[in-house]
């Protein structure tokens, strides 16, 4: 008979904690924007030093396509980055701003079209701590070149923009680059 009351009392309960739950979970809420503060538009300049060459090289081919591929492209390879970012030109003169890291990869057959997924880490000033991610493809030969920021994390949660790439600096022989970069972000 103990054993009956007690499973009664648990299809009671249990049938009771179903019907009239106590504890609540609630999937999504709606938020005021007005909360976030106010939007700002910030302008970040500084340089990209990819370094493939060398005994610490901060860009080192991961992947590569068969042998077979005879594109003048590359097409296939891919690339693991952690560049350093500095506020001028010359690395060695130069403020560390943060690193550029993530991945890039040859993904045309006809030019050279890098597709860029990559984060800007930036250690020092306002923004340290703080990440923007820019995902986009990078046509190396053009003048100019523009990738979309496609959110962020810090400063730059909800971030969006665009970055724009200048070779600053190209060693055929090495491969090294150095490559301006003005970073358009609207955050909060």
């Amino acid at each position: 008979m103990a054993g009956a009351t007690t499973i009664l009392a648990f299809t009671i309960l249990t049938l009771s904690s179903l019907l009239n739950p106590t504890d609540s979970h609630q999937f999504s809420t709606n938020l005021s924007k007005r909360a976030m503060g106010r939007e700002k538009l910030s302008h970040l300049h500084f340089y990209f030093h990819d370094i493939v060459s060398g005994r610490h090289p901060t860009a080192v081919r991961i992947a590569q396509a068969a042998t077979t591929n005879s594109s003048a492209t590359s097409f296939g390879f891919v690339a693991m980055i952690d560049d350093p970012l500095t506020s001028g030109p010359n690395y060695t003169r130069s403020e560390i701003v943060g690193r550029a890291q993530g991945l890039y990869g040859s993904a045309d057959l006809t030019e050279v079209g890098l597709l860029m997924a990559l984060n800007f880490a930036f250690v020092a000033g306002k923004f340290n701590g703080s990440t923007l991610s820019v995902l986009g493809r990078n046509a190396v030969f053009n003048a100019v070149r523009e990738m979309p920021v496609v959110g962020g994390s810090g400063v730059f949660r909800f971030a969006r923009g665009y970055a724009q790439a200048r070779t600053h600096f190209f060693d055929f022989k090495t491969g090294d680059a150095v490559v301006e970069y003005n970073v358009y972000v609207l955050h909060y």
